[in-house]
């Protein structure tokens, strides 16, 4: 089971695993001194955390509603990470079909409003739910039922994320809904520019009324652009195989060899990436990142099979070169080593992949 760094692992169901990242640890501390600071006895600052905690198991149910459907449509979810400001849960792809990508993106709201539904029905079976009056009189959440508070933020969480921007879950419903009429690539640029637009009217009145809003219309801008970017470069790898980004003059090394080596290898020339070799097999792949942390942690007399990883992927060279790039990312790799036939013939870098792009966008930026 791969670990991630910073991240605290609490367990796995239905093959995706569960982190919470360490800064969330951060919101504990400061909803708890919060408490404190407004002159709360520790009652009401364990009630916070105990609110917070409940919002956040509603948000890893948001996020596995998510994962779960798109896992009907042979996408995989390699994990779901809670941070300070929500839920992530790390998919390989949207779908590309409009509908599926439809009900991936919708599954996640619809969670919070069947737990807000439940709640609502508990509290009108139970007699809990607050009068007018005791609404108006309340002058602490705490001073309302928790389940009340609960479904009250289950609502916001489900308007909040249908907010038709990117990355907000809004944002893939109306990109999904454009495309029933027009080409992914058009329904990205039409769903971030709006995305766009929103992101700066919520900075505008941020300044005016709520600094929170200017936090939340950055992070919206910056995920419309970086969505439409990703979608663009889809595109232009559309039609594109894996051998023709192949790279067959490359410096194989073995098992045995030092860290020594390879660093000389590195500062020769432009390689960085090594495919790691013993009787015409591949054993591994070192990577620069993992070349520079050996050689800091052991030293350059250690033998490369202790660095190198064995987690790759192999591909051949008719594989689709848009599909190939997407699972690179999804899986952090920069090299691939490309085998034919069972011989290997080369290797694909992400670099090299990016300088396609690069030719590509330059060829046809006065079409």
């Amino acid at each position: 089971m791969k670990r991630k760094k910073l991240s605290l692992y609490l367990g796995k169901f239905s093959g995706i695993e569960i982190y919470i990242h360490w800064t969330f640890l951060i919101l504990i501390a400061w909803i708890f001194l919060l408490h404190a600071e407004m002159g709360h006895d520790w009652r009401a600052g364990l009630w916070g955390v105990v609110f917070i905690l409940a919002l956040f198991a509603c948000v890893v149910l948001h996020e596995f509603s998510h994962a779960l459907t798109a896992q009907r449509y042979g996408i995989r979810t390699r994990d779901i990470t809670l941070y300070p400001i929500g839920g992530i849960a790390s998919l390989e792809s949207m779908p590309e079909k409009p509908g599926q990508e439809l009900l991936v993106a919708l599954a996640g709201p619809a969670m919070n409003v069947v737990i807000a539904a439940i709640l609502w029905i508990y509290l009108r079976a139970t007699g809990k739910m607050p009068e007018l009056g005791i609404l108006k009189n309340a002058k602490h959440l705490q001073d309302l039922p928790f389940g009340f508070n609960l479904m009250l933020a289950n609502i916001a969480l489900a308007v909040f994320n249908l907010i038709p921007a990117f990355p907000m879950d809004g944002g893939r419903v109306l990109r999904a809904a454009l495309s029933f009429r027009m080409d992914r690539i058009k329904a990205t640029r039409i769903a971030a520019g709006i995305g766009q637009i929103l992101a700066m009217v919520f900075v505008f009145f941020g300044f005016f009324y709520n600094f929170w809003l200017v936090f939340i219309g950055l992070f919206i801008y910056l995920g419309a652009g970086s969505e439409a970017a990703f979608e663009t470069t889809k595109s232009v790898l559309a039609g594109f195989k894996v051998r023709d980004v192949l790279m067959r003059r490359f410096t194989p090394l073995s098992p045995g060899d030092n860290i020594e080596k390879a660093v000389q290898i590195l500062l020769d020339g432009q390689e960085h990436d090594f495919l790691v070799t013993a009787n015409e097999e591949v054993k591994g792949v070192l990577t620069r990142k993992e070349l520079i942390h050996g050689l800091a942690s052991l030293g350059q007399s250690t033998p490369i099979f202790r660095i190198m990883r064995t987690d790759f992927t192999i591909l051949t060279p008719e594989m689709n070169l848009q599909e190939v790039y997407m699972k690179m990312l999804a899986n952090d790799a920069t090299v691939c080593p490309v085998l034919e036939n069972g011989r290997l013939v080369g290797m694909v870098d992400k670099d090299n992949i990016s300088e396609l792009i690069l030719v590509q966008q330059a060829m046809h930026s006065n079409d």
